[in-house]
């Protein structure tokens, strides 16, 4: 088993993952008759697919012995009315480490193909942007 989820009422979630315990809390969002207090589910998606890019990266960026910490990425998430699904979703990565342009290509190449990615319905939008230091 990987995760555990409780509803605990109001449109809300608790998940644990099991073997850490771990755990986040999910909300309904406004615009879904939720309080927006907390990641709402599709958001938990959409910031899945950067942190899985970013971890990909950084498997990657150590086999090659460049570091990347504090590399950063920014989240958007666009939603559909009909259906309501995500629809779009927008990553831009701020990227830390000095490596020559052959490695950027190699790490930006791993991140456009990690799990996230090529699990997610080929009908969402997905504009990736790098932006190197």
């Amino acid at each position: 088993m990987t995760s555990t989820v409780e509803y605990l009422g109001d449109l809300r979630c608790t998940s644990t993952h099991v073997k850490s315990g771990s755990s986040f809390a999910t909300d309904a969002p406004l615009d879904n008759n939720g309080k927006g207090e907390a990641f709402s589910p599709t958001d938990t998606v959409a910031t899945g697919l950067a942190s899985c890019m970013l971890t990909v990266m950084g498997i990657k960026a150590r086999e090659l012995t460049v570091d990347i910490s504090i590399s950063t990425a920014a989240v958007t998430k666009i939603m559909s009315a009909e259906p309501r699904r995500i629809s779009q979703i927008d990553v831009q990565l701020e990227m830390t480490g000095n490596c020559d342009k052959r490695t950027q290509l190699i790490l930006e190449r791993v991140a456009m193909t990690y799990p996230v990615h090529n699990s997610l319905h080929p009908d969402i939008k997905k504009n990736i942007t790098f932006n190197w230091d």
